[in-house]
Formats: C-alpha cells, sequence, structure tokens
C-alpha cells in the first residue's frame, strides 16, 4: 500500500466520520447543518480531486527520474561499474572488519 493510499484512507476515515456526526438526527433541527454538510462535501471533493492531482504528479516525476538515471546509467556505463566497485569494496571493508 502506497502512501497516497494511506493517506487517502485516512481522509475517507475522517470524512465518513464527520458525516457521521453531521448525520445525527439531533442535529437535523439546527439550521446551518444543512449548509454545513454542503461545505464540507464540497470542501472533501476539493480535497480528493487535489490529493489525485498530487499522486498524479509525484508519480510523473518518480518516472521522469527513473527514466533519467536509465538514460545516464546507459551512457556511462563505466561510471556506474566503478560506483558499484566502490561501493562493494567499501562494504567489505567494513564488513572485514568485524
Amino acid at each position: 500500500m502506497s502512501a497516497s493510499n494511506n493517506i487517502e484512507a485516512a481522509a475517507e476515515d475522517i470524512a465518513s466520520d464527520v458525516r457521521g456526526v453531521l448525520a445525527s438526527k439531533d442535529l437535523d433541527s439546527v439550521p446551518h447543518i444543512k449548509a454545513l454538510r454542503q461545505r464540507i462535501d464540497t470542501k472533501l471533493a476539493i480535497a480528493r480531486e487535489l490529493a489525485a492531482e498530487k499522486s498524479k504528479l509525484a508519480a510523473k516525476k518518480a518516472r521522469e527520474a527513473a527514466n533519467t538515471a536509465n538514460a545516464y546509467a546507459h551512457d556511462e556505463p563505466w561510471q556506474i561499474a566503478g560506483a558499484a566497485l566502490a561501493v562493494g569494496v567499501l562494504v567489505g571493508l567494513l564488513l572485514g572488519r568485524r
């Protein structure tokens, strides 16, 4: 489960809790509750749209970063191999001292 799904699930839980409170029959006698319910529903819809937009933007940026890294690895394979070798030697030295 991704972070955006966790956030969306938490937002849905909050929204259902608020709707549950506002749906109380005791509150039907209060004149401003209907307007409050409509405002909350409208703002929740806007928040969902913004969350979906941000999620799509983050996914697009992640794809672009992966494509850039892939292109760099194909353009400069020896630098990548050298860096991997250096990391391997460093890890080997650190583990060898234990």
